[in-house]
């Protein structure tokens, strides 16, 4: 099942943590601290146009809808923006995720959490498991749905 983009409670979300346009792990680590009963979650977005490939990405998902605190910097309207979980966390897990990544590697930044070992690396994608293989699959399906090669053709 899908669930829609709350456009309003994201441009809230968004204002209220003062999210940054490139930052969308940052900026939903942030949220989750002011959404109550949300979980933090890692995946894909696509959408028409460039970069015409899945864009490593994340948000926050209640029950019933998503938000994204990164979502007034796309300049898209909601339903030009696809979601593809790859990854959940409670914001007590990601608390924990993201303490455990500053033990480890201290000079790398925390986010975005791969889940547990053994990792797979898929080109210049991304690092994870097998969820997240299935969830670029899937997207770079609807990538591909998206951005026919002749229209990519026409916009070079």
């Amino acid at each position: 099942m899908d669930k829609p983009l709350d456009a309003e409670q994201s441009i809230e979300v968004a204002t209220r943590i003062k999210s940054k346009a490139k930052a969308s792990f940052e900026n939903a680590a942030k949220a989750i601290s002011i959404v109550e009963g949300a979980l933090y979650v890692q995946g894909f977005i696509v959408f028409a146009g460039a970069p015409h490939k899945p864009v490593e990405h994340s948000w926050l998902e209640l029950d019933d809808r998503i938000l994204d605190p990164t979502f007034p910097h796309f300049n898209r309207k909601p339903e030009q923006l696809h979601y593809y979980a790859a990854q959940k966390l409670t914001p007590k897990r990601l608390k924990q995720a993201i303490e455990e990544a500053k033990e480890d590697y201290p000079e790398d930044d925390p986010l975005p959490i791969y889940g547990s070992t053994p990792y797979e690396y898929y080109g210049d994608v991304m690092l994870g498991g097998k969820e997240y293989a299935q969830a670029y699959e899937t997207a770079k399906a609807k990538c591909n749905e998206l951005n026919p090669p002749k229209s990519r053709n026409q916009q070079n």
